[in-house]
């Protein structure tokens, strides 16, 4: 496995600062976690519910691909077993898939708390947020496996070098001897199914959330209600451009480079960001309580 070339005198520099990525990572997601599963009030509240998964699915992302990468910045290149290469492609097709949907069930979330306010507990009772969670984590595990399988089954020449920093499915498929034509396109066909299918479901959530909220008749209401939804479109912008960039265009094929590149920002950016980004943004955090529809109640007409 080949990584990034790193000029030796900035190396100690770049394994710090990436170093420094992911344990911010970790504490920043753990502190969520920490703070919603020691908070009554934000517990039962199915935004912070999904919000905790969101943070989870973080940790063991980044624990996933950041340590690889920082063994490649210290050693340049390493030997790793097909095996293991497989696993760690599984576990991030799946985690990133997972992600898609439960950013998708989260704009959900948000179109019926904006829009159905009166009828919103009752369609997002816990019980129904579990169900939800577990499908998008059932969802991403399910999605993957026929793709990963037929990866296993594939011909490698001898010697085979990954221009990456970690097992991704473009480096792997390029080591083929064989023709990979049929994998090629399952595994665009499963990437394009998750993606396209979790953009479709928040883009037409947030074209009714933005409908609604126009209807809100004081200036300090629809400011009050678009800064809600900041936090969550600010995270999907971050997530979803990047894996468009790589799974669905012609980019893996254009530029190996800028494929690694492009994809720093998704594994390593955006789960630093994350915490940061509904810390700051969201005050009902800030202040421990989950009110979240409540203000659409007197504030929708």
């Amino acid at each position: 496995m080949v990584g990034f070339s790193i000029n030796s005198q900035l190396q100690a520099s770049v394994f710090f600062f990436f170093l420094s990525v992911y344990v911010l990572t970790l504490i920043g997601n753990i502190i969520i976690i920490a703070i919603i599963q020691t908070n009554d009030c934000l517990l039962h509240s199915p935004m912070y519910l999904f919000l905790s998964h969101l943070s989870f699915i973080e940790i063991i992302y980044t624990t996933t691909i950041s340590p690889n990468l920082l063994d490649l910045i210290l050693k340049r290149q390493k030997i790793i077993t097909l095996s293991s290469c497989l696993i760690q492609l599984y576990l991030f097709l799946c985690l990133v898939s997972t992600e898609n949907f439960l950013l998708a069930t989260m704009a959900y979330d948000r179109y019926l708390a904006i829009c159905k306010p009166l009828h919103y507990h009752t369609k997002m009772g816990n019980g129904k947020c579990k169900m939800l969670a577990l499908f998008c984590w059932f969802g991403g595990f399910l999605i993957n496996i026929s793709p990963i399988i037929l990866i296993y089954l594939i011909k490698y020449c001898d010697h085979p070098k990954i221009n990456h920093f970690f097992c991704d499915v473009s480096p792997l498929l390029s080591l083929s001897c064989t023709d990979i034509t049929s994998i090629q396109l399952l595994e665009h066909v499963a990437a394009s199914m998750v993606l396209l299918s979790s953009c479709l479901v928040i883009v037409m959530s947030y074209i009714l959330i933005v409908s609604a909220i126009l209807k809100i008749q004081t200036s300090v209401g629809r400011k009050k209600a678009f800064s809600t939804c900041a936090s969550h479109l600010t995270v999907v912008i971050l997530f979803f451009v990047p894996g468009i960039l790589i799974y669905i265009s012609p980019l893996p094929q254009k530029s190996v480079s800028l494929n690694k590149w492009v994809s720093l920002l998704y594994t390593e950016l955006t789960p630093l960001l994350n915490p940061f980004v509904y810390s700051l943004r969201n005050e009902d955090e800030k202040r421990g309580t989950g009110t979240f529809p409540n203000f659409f109640l007197h504030n929708y007409k």
